[in-house]
This record gives C-alpha cells, sequence and structure tokens, in this order.
C-alpha cells in the first residue's frame, strides 16, 4: 500500500476526480477500465479515502491514460 497522510490522500482524490472528468468517464467506466470495484473509486474520491496499493495507482493511471506521478502531485 502507498501510505499517505490525510492531506495526501484527499489530494489523490481530488486529482483522481479532476482526470476521470476530464476524461469524460463515471466511477463505473474508471472502475471497468482499470478492473476494480467502483465503489473503490467512490472511496477513493471521498471525505475519508481509504490507503491506495500501488499497482491500483498503475491501473487508474493507465485506464486514466496519465502517468501514475500526476495522481499523486
Amino acid at each position: 500500500m502507498v501510505f499517505m497522510s490525510k492531506s495526501m490522500s484527499l489530494k489523490f482524490g481530488s486529482n483522481l476526480k479532476k482526470y476521470r472528468k476530464l476524461r469524460k468517464l463515471t466511477q463505473q467506466r474508471l472502475a471497468e477500465l482499470a478492473e476494480i470495484e467502483y465503489k473503490y473509486i467512490q472511496r477513493l474520491e471521498g471525505k475519508k479515502p481509504t490507503a491506495v496499493r500501488i499497482d491500483t495507482v498503475a491501473r487508474l493511471a493507465k485506464a486514466l491514460k496519465i502517468p501514475p506521478f500526476k495522481l499523486l502531485q
């Protein structure tokens, strides 16, 4: 897992949502492309984000067609 402070987790979720919307993807569609549960994306984008594994960051970035570091900035 990638261990992040609460503020970093919130920033990750904010970045995830920003890039998802730029690609005009729903949470459901992004989940399908990244092969993860859409409820997990809901949690990541929510006010109480959960921990995220580095392979999940990579899968989300690939689905969004961006380098993984963009989600972690």
